[in-house]
């Protein structure tokens, strides 16, 4: 089973343009800050943010518990303008476990609601005995030597989102998750996915619009283990030590 967190700014559209509107670069800092913050927090219990909208984050949080979660929203409540409100699902595919963290959160008030404030929803937690995360570290296969260095940047940026377009929309299907981490990497929460279907997801990408992926898959009880494992998974195929598209690791715990 995966947890998964919904972590929401409070009543953000209406405090960004009272009185008046902020400054846009207040707002990306902000924005920035947040996220590193929240990251930083829930990395200490092993757990995972990824960005979405930044005023909406999702993390794979497996391991935290009720108590965790509060003392992450007094500790933004404390230091921020803003404050957070929190969904938390479990289920056994990312997708179903933070549609489940947005409905329990959705039922305590609207997003721009004024009276809704520091909410934390929980439908359930994992027990550490069912914890069970997968992820997936993808990335494009020479970008450097082949986008980077030779065309414009956004060209090489439109690129990139095209190949995230197409992953997310063949995960999803699968009830799987896709976040975008930086340079070309992505990294899919992807309990329930077998190896042989991320292979073929990746096969027909390149077929379909010619960007060549591979995959580092990794297997632990929390999202930190996970992606690491997923990292070094990736490098084994970086390092030509393995010949399929995908390389698994398992954390045993």
């Amino acid at each position: 089973m995966i947890q998964m967190t919904l972590i929401q700014i409070d009543n953000y559209g209406p405090w960004t343009v009272t009185p008046n509107p902020c400054n846009e670069s207040d707002l990306q800092i902000l924005q920035a800050e947040l996220f590193a913050d929240v990251q930083r927090q829930i990395a200490m219990k092993k757990g995972l943010v990824f960005y979405t909208r930044f005023d909406n984050m999702l993390a794979v949080t497996n391991g935290l518990n009720e108590e965790d979660h509060m003392r992450i929203q007094r500790s933004i409540r404390n230091r921020y303008p803003i404050t957070i409100s929190m969904g938390v699902g479990t289920a056994k595919t990312p997708y179903e476990a933070q549609k489940i963290a947005t409905e329990v959160l959705q039922n305590k008030g609207g997003a721009q609601a004024a009276e809704r404030k520091e909410i934390l929803a929980i439908d359930s937690l994992v027990k550490p005995e069912d914890s069970f995360v997968q992820m997936a570290h993808i990335d494009i296969n020479g970008v450097t030597d082949s986008l980077t260095d030779i065309i414009p940047a956004f060209d090489t940026n439109f690129l990139v989102n095209k190949a995230q377009h197409y992953l997310m929309t063949k995960l999803i299907e699968k009830g799987a998750l896709l976040f975008f981490i930086g340079g070309d990497n992505f990294m899919s929460p992807c309990n329930e996915l077998g190896t042989e279907e991320l292979m073929k997801i990746l096969e027909e990408i390149d077929d379909e619009i010619d960007i060549a992926l591979k995959a580092g898959v990794g297997r632990s009880d929390n999202a930190e283990d996970a992606a690491y494992m997923g990292d070094l998974g990736l490098e084994e195929i970086r390092e030509g030590n393995n010949e399929e598209l995908v390389y698994v690791l398992e954390k045993k715990n």
